[in-house]
């Protein structure tokens, strides 16, 4: 049976996926067309329901969860992993709403929390994550909402943080960040399900245990990354969460999803999340 899988370029989607895709583990009879995509592109084809698994948003799964489950593994979850709000210029004091932000999707994690520690910054435009940065140095945008590698280049860039808002979140929960995860079309068998979610358990238990096994699979997909960024950024996002969620990644998602439908930033979801 074959299925059709998107997840990012970034280290740690490779990371996950590579002992998947490249046949180092027993699929059990699966195969996978690949689509490699930015986080954006990927909620857009979850809307779409363009899929049958998917990396995507957290933001983004609250409008699909009618259509798409959550696997256990794969997930994006932690401490200190959170997006960034940098600037060129040094900003004191209130954030003014008129100041453009450049930000990595509508339907980002990232944007999510942007709206609730300033929902006066109303005045954005969508990016491609790896744009922004350029974006901000060039002066079109004045704030830029950043995630996955470039939290490790800005400062080379000369540009400056304004608030670290996955420590926003953690400070105001307790809980990991969820970021992003991995869901499967319901419509799928239940046995299908059950077999993707182990394999790609299998997968990441894989890369754990042999790192170096899909450096040249994660090289060849990362912009411009040398190697320790490369593995500084799986480290970042890659965890026992993505293993398996567990009970405390489930209370992170349960929260993010109970507080955003508080705050009217998501549509209420009237079925489990998870497979």
């Amino acid at each position: 049976m074959k299925l059709t899988l998107g997840f990012s370029p970034c280290p740690n989607d490779t990371f996950i996926f590579d002992a998947l895709i490249h046949n180092k583990i027993d699929t059990e009879g699966l195969e996978f067309d690949v689509y490699f995509d930015d986080v954006e592109t990927l909620n857009q084809k979850a809307l779409k329901g363009e899929l049958d698994i998917t990396k995507l948003s957290f933001h983004a799964f609250a409008y699909v969860a009618n259509q798409y489950a959550l696997l256990d593994a794969g997930s994006a979850l932690g401490f200190g992993v959170g997006p960034l709000l940098i600037s060129k210029k040094e900003f004191k004091g209130e954030l003014s709403s008129n100041l453009k932000v450049g930000i990595p999707g509508k339907y980002t994690t990232a944007n999510f929390l942007l709206g609730i520690a300033y929902p006066q910054l109303q005045n954005k435009e969508i990016m491609v994550f790896s744009e922004i940065e350029s974006a901000l140095l060039e002066e079109k945008i004045d704030l830029g909402l950043i995630i996955h590698e470039n939290r490790f280049t800005y400062q080379d860039k000369g540009l400056n943080k304004i608030v670290d808002l996955g420590d926003y979140w953690e400070k105001l929960t307790g809980c990991a960040i969820p970021l992003g995860g991995i869901v499967i079309n319901r419509n799928l068998d239940r046995e299908i399900q059950l077999k993707v979610n182990r394999l790609v358990r299998q997968s990441v238990e894989y890369a754990f245990a042999h790192p170096k096994s899909c450096i040249e699979f994660i090289r060849q997909h990362a912009q411009e990354m040398d190697e320790a960024v490369m593995y500084k950024h799986i480290e970042l996002y890659v965890n026992k969460y993505s293993i398996n969620l567990g009970n405390e990644g489930r209370k992170a998602i349960d929260t993010l999803f109970d507080l955003a439908q508080e705050r009217n930033l998501i549509p209420a979801v009237k079925r489990n999340l998870y497979i």
